[in-house]
């Protein structure tokens, strides 16, 4: 619960994040409340938030299991769509520090987010009917002297 809030407040630039389990008779039925307070706000159930707070809190969620737990391949089907720019910067920028345990699969149309990743694949059609695939290396070589 602790990670939860580390991330959410490195994301969100300041405010907290709890995770508190419902009350119920069986600990391995019971639900998760998630209690977001982003900056300059008060505290809020989850459904009081607006829709690109409500998509940061969900990935601070999974940014924080990623580090307590992380898988070695995770595939993100335009998570950040419903973010603004300066909250996408943010997104890929954490992002790429968790690029060192886990190799990620971005679906995005964000400038912020391809900026940050390091191959870029597209999908171009010159020709009806003619798909053509197009990559793009982003990380720079190293040369030794």
């Amino acid at each position: 619960m602790t990670e939860f809030d580390r991330v959410f407040k490195e994301l969100f630039g300041g405010g907290s994040g709890r995770l508190e389990l419902m009350e119920d008779m069986d600990i391995l039925e019971a639900g998760v409340r998630v209690i977001a307070q982003p900056p300059g706000k008060k505290l809020q159930n989850m459904m009081q938030l607006s829709g690109g707070e409500k998509a940061l809190t969900a990935i601070s969620l999974l940014f924080a299991i990623q580090n307590l737990k992380p898988s070695p391949f995770c595939l993100l089907d335009e998570i950040e769509a419903a973010l603004d720019e300066s909250n996408v910067t943010r997104f890929s920028g954490y992002l790429h520090k968790l690029t060192e345990h886990t190799q990620f699969i971005v679906i995005t149309h964000r400038r912020g987010t391809m900026e940050e990743a390091d191959r870029l694949y597209g999908i171009t059609m010159q020709e009806k009917g003619v798909s053509a695939l197009v990559s793009v290396s982003l990380v720079e070589a190293s040369l030794d002297d």
